[in-house]
């Protein structure tokens, strides 16, 4: 397609404009080479029974896969020669899919979950938090404590450094350090991950 052009005048100046065509991307295939896309010239060739055929030509190669009716696969471009396999590319295709989800359902998320208490925090409240606390590293995730100082606890970072020394003896059983404690504006925060 030819580059358009337009032309307009201003103030008694001609101006021309050149516009160049619109350029499609590639498309990119996704999955191994197959048949006629396979570029060389030999290959090691193996049957649809997985017997090592050996390095043949290319064409000799696509012939057996036409007359087994299945396609020529390339299974190691990157090996010299060329890895082909006499196969069913769709079927090949679908058990890879289907291997990616099975390995994509087995895999777990670390979440970080947060924790937020007060300096000055009741008996009671700090072990019903703990309670929680535990039952975040027993599904796997990690903690974040956040202390959050209002008005004139900000005096009294020390109450804030012990209740976070306290929840570090009282965890290390089962929970690792992963954050020091450390003082964001208002709010001193400790992340914490399961052993």
């Amino acid at each position: 397609m030819p580059a358009v052009s337009s032309q307009y005048c201003i103030n008694d100046v001609e101006i021309t404009t050149i516009r160049k065509p619109f350029k499609a991307a590639p498309i990119v295939k996704e999955g191994p080479r197959a048949n006629r896309e396979i570029r060389a010239p030999r290959v090691q060739l193996i049957d649809a029974d997985g017997t090592n055929r050996g390095e043949v030509s290319l064409e000799e190669a696509l012939a057996a896969a036409e007359e087994a009716g299945l396609d020529l696969v390339e299974i190691a471009p990157n090996a010299t020669p060329p890895v082909t396999k006499i196969a069913d590319l769709g079927k090949l295709k679908y058990l890879g899919q289907k291997k990616a989800a099975e390995a994509r359902k087995k895999q777990k998320t670390v979440e970080i979950k947060e924790i937020k208490m007060r300096p000055n925090i009741d008996h009671h409240d700090y072990e019903v938090k703990m309670r929680a606390v535990k039952r975040f590293f027993e599904d796997g995730d990690k903690v974040k404590l956040t202390l959050r100082f209002r008005g004139r606890e900000m005096a009294h970072l020390e109450l804030g450094m012990k209740l976070l020394d306290r929840v570090k003896q009282d965890t290390e059983a089962f929970a690792k350090v992963e954050v020091e404690p450390k003082l964001e504006g208002r709010q001193m925060m400790m992340v914490l991950a399961p052993r």
